[in-house]
């Protein structure tokens, strides 16, 4: 289980003017806000887990290690900054999930059988479409 506490106490915001609605309000106040996280430096994942993040979210991870998620869609900074956190827990928790092995299934012979009865149903149905040969 996450220590979420823990992880977020390593976060780190960063705010910048945002785009779309607002008014005049939304060219002198910062309300876009853009959380950066260390993955490899986190104190509270295991190595194992530190692997797997690195590997599953390797498209959203910057060149410095740093994970980063943006969050503009609110006119107020705070609102945006919670956003942002919701989305970094859910995208952690399920980036995290282990995929369970696939058990590889043999199909039943009858079921071959059925399936090769129909295909020669379907091709002497298809033969009997054609010109009928006289000679």
């Amino acid at each position: 289980m996450l220590n979420k506490e823990g992880i977020a106490s390593e976060l780190v915001f960063k705010t910048a003017r945002s785009s779309g609605a607002g008014g005049q309000n939304v060219n002198k106040v910062e309300s876009k806000v853009t959380l950066l996280w260390d993955v490899a430096g986190s104190a509270y994942l295991s190595p194992t887990q530190k692997d797997l993040l690195l590997e599953r979210l390797k498209n959203r991870i910057t060149k410095d290690g740093l994970l980063q998620i943006e969050s503009s869609e609110d006119r107020s900074q705070l609102r945006n900054k919670e956003l942002a956190i919701k989305r970094f827990f859910l995208l952690l928790e399920t980036s995290l999930v282990v995929n369970k092995k696939r058990v590889a299934t043999k199909i039943p012979k009858s079921k071959v059988l059925e399936r090769l009865d129909r295909k020669k149903k379907h091709s002497q149905k298809k033969s009997f479409r054609g010109k009928i040969n006289l000679d």
